[in-house]
């Protein structure tokens, strides 16, 4: 059976030795060895936050943690200024929506970065909003965000800054503390190389005493239960963990602090010039402009007379490649070409050729090799 090479935006691949980590022996969750086995994970998460801030850990996806993160944060009524800049900058205004809180958004163009400009003056003319929300890196338009300055935009102190990194923690650099971000919301399966179960949210001591002043409305995501359970003699979380997730995770970890994490960053990077410069190789051009362009996700427009579905499906059946699709309105306009986690140079090599050999499948004149060619020169330029 011809070898899958996975190249979307997540579940990303997971490292063998995570994988095998996942199939250690149950044990017991209110024992000492799960209490070593969650605090070193939640350790490490803070260490790749750079925060000294509580990292809680919860058995679900990151938008579990998104609503985890609305109902612990705002009470019902308190008003949200929410930065939709793509399809989870969409979501989390939804989930804040339907949890009570009172939403008004800054709509950019799909495929733009957020003006901090605009979120200052936002809330210089609506002095009611008690918290910003901006999604990090959007997969949906490869797309990061300047987090350090909009935080300088948000020039109250009485306003809370909550960050979806879902899909860039351990793989973007992010500074909690020094960038003033009062909650983080992760997940497992993107950066971190771990299957899909986990999100973890991390609270600045601000994000506390906002939590320790909301109405409670949830028992699951009780975020004062969770620290109560995890400060005990032997760390333990409320209701029954994720323990196998968990061991995959702590591996996956310590494989990312092994390679260093600005090493990591630098790879993650490299990876996205050379798929930039592979799909323009061929006269494909990025939807993202440079400057903001993601190091985990490139979102590649399509040209007239090529039928995403199609393209899709060729790769994947031909050729073993799996790449994803547009997402809302860019659906059918665009590719997204994943490179984040346990990726090197060779995927991204075969996912590029494999792309070149689709296309002109497909009937499309294209230049065989370019875009191989183009992204080896960033491959060989890296010293």
């Amino acid at each position: 059976m011809e070898r899958q090479c996975l190249m979307i935006p997540g579940p990303t691949p997971v490292p063998v030795g995570a994988a095998l980590a996942g199939a250690q022996p149950m044990i017991n969750h209110r024992g000492p060895e799960f209490g070593a086995l969650l605090s070193e994970v939640t350790g490490s998460l803070a260490r790749v936050l750079v925060t000294h801030g509580t990292v809680l850990v919860f058995p679900a996806s990151g938008t579990g943690g998104m609503e985890a993160s609305a109902v612990n944060l705002l009470s019902p009524g308190d008003k949200v200024l929410v930065a939709v800049a793509g399809e989870f900058g969409s979501r989390f205004a939804e989930i804040l929506r339907v949890t009570g809180a009172q939403v008004s958004t800054i709509e950019v163009e799909w495929g733009t970065r957020v003006d901090p400009a605009a979120i200052r003056a936002a809330l210089e003319s609506d002095p009611a909003i008690r918290a910003v929300v901006v999604t990090h890196n959007e997969t949906s338009t490869g797309v990061t965000m300047d987090l350090a300055s909009i935080r300088r935009a948000i020039v109250r102190e009485d306003v809370l800054f909550i960050v979806d990194a879902i899909s860039s923690m351990g793989a973007i650099q992010l500074h909690q503390d020094e960038w003033g971000i009062d909650a983080v919301v992760g997940g497992s399966q993107k950066g971190l190389m771990t299957p899909p179960g986990l999100a973890m949210i991390s609270l600045s001591p601000k994000a506390w005493d906002k939590v320790e002043r909301t109405t409670r409305r949830s028992v699951y995501w009780d975020f004062m239960a969770a620290r109560k359970f995890f400060e005990r003699p032997t760390a333990q979380t409320p209701y029954t963990p994720a323990v196998s997730l968990l061991y995959s995770l702590r591996e996956s970890l310590r494989m990312l602090e092994s390679e260093g994490l600005e090493n990591v960053y630098r790879r993650h990077r490299m990876l996205a010039r050379a798929v930039r410069a592979g799909v323009r190789g061929i006269g494909l051009e990025p939807l993202a402009p440079d400057d903001c362009a993601s190091s985990t996700v490139t979102a590649v427009k399509l040209p007239d007379g090529v039928d995403a579905k199609s393209l899709l499906s060729t790769l994947r059946k031909e050729y073993g490649v799996v790449i994803a699709g547009g997402q809302g309105s860019l659906s059918g306009r665009i590719i997204r070409i994943g490179h984040v986690g346990n990726v090197s140079w060779q995927e991204v090599v075969v996912s590029l050729s494999a792309i070149e050999m689709a296309l002109a499948k497909l009937g499309r004149s294209v230049d065989r090799g370019a875009s191989v060619a183009a992204a080896e020169e960033v491959f060989m330029a890296r010293g």
